[in-house]
């Protein structure tokens, strides 16, 4: 079994390219992570990793063993997890990335309902904007939405958010209603993530450049802004709800309304996932399934 020493490390340093990255992953020191690796390389006879003052990157040889060792870490993993799943025991700390009202408003609490039903589980929801490192960070999955870039990443559909444009009565009031996407080159409009607006005009998607006098990333600030008479805002409905049904914020261009994008449940592209995150994603896409804006 000696043989088998320094493996998890060096896999470990092998995903998050760096000794530093694979100790956070671990909960060890980074002395522990690089010895062990050395004593495995020593026990080979073979250099596995190439170190530089400035990054760690695999040998030929040692791509080689990764390849290898990985398969065989993730079915150890595996089977531990299936031991664990048929006595019902969901533990440890789930970490979760969202960001948004979707995330906060409903994402959150079907994730305290998954809690409620696994006491022995730790949540930890985190709803910074910023793009997420799994490794480093720690996270299990993330919650993100629109376009999806980065090809190392699996992605799981969690819900269409389909498009709304609204704006408050007395802005209306002031300045006009819109009755087609190209009038709102007269009106001022409340920017989101960008100043080029997607609508359905009879089948056909038309871009619109838009402007006005408030932007902001975060949807509560957009929200307020519209209710406040600042412009007209175009976000996904859910953005909206509250204020429409309560008369604050009044729908408008109602038919050119973009299918919007979609919410996205993303995770590292490995084939072994912590039963937690396994089950919590299940529970989430089971829980979206059937759910409208």
């Amino acid at each position: 079994m000696d043989n088998f020493e320094g493996l998890i490390e060096f896999v470990a340093v092998a995903e998050g390219q760096g000794f530093s990255s694979a100790a956070k992953r671990l909960g060890c020191s980074v002395s522990h992570v690089s010895r062990q690796v050395s004593r495995l390389e020593q026990r080979l006879g073979s250099a596995l990793l190439a170190r530089t003052t400035r990054q760690i990157s695999l040998t030929k040889a040692g791509l080689t063993y990764y390849q290898q060792c990985k398969d065989l870490i993730n079915g150890l993993e595996q089977a531990n997890e299936q031991v664990s799943s048929q006595q019902f025991q969901v533990s440890g700390t789930l970490r979760v990335s969202g960001a948004g009202p979707f995330a906060e408003q409903f994402v959150a609490p079907v994730l305290m309902s998954f809690a409620e039903q696994h006491p022995n589980l730790t949540i930890e929801m985190d709803f910074n904007t910023r793009m997420v490192n799994f490794v480093d960070d720690g996270f299990d999955f993330a919650i993100r939405y629109g376009e999806l870039n980065d090809s190392n990443l699996v992605a799981r559909k969690l819900a269409n958010r389909p498009m709304m444009a609204v704006a408050s009565p007395d802005y209306l009031k002031q300045h006009g209603t819109p009755k087609h996407p190209a009038h709102l080159k007269n009106h001022h409009c409340i920017i989101s993530n960008n100043d080029h607006w997607l609508f359905n005009n009879a089948g056909t998607a038309e871009s619109i450049k838009v402007s006005g006098r408030w932007r902001s990333n975060n949807a509560h600030a957009v929200v307020m802004a519209a209710e406040r008479g600042l412009g007209i805002a175009y976000m996904p409905k859910s953005s909206f709800k509250a204020a429409v049904e309560q008369g604050r914020l009044v729908p408008v261009l109602e038919s050119y309304w973009g299918k919007g994008a979609n919410s996205w449940i993303v995770y590292q592209n490995k084939r072994f996932l912590p039963l937690r995150a396994r089950l919590a994603i299940d529970y989430l896409v089971q829980h979206f399934a059937d759910w409208a804006e």
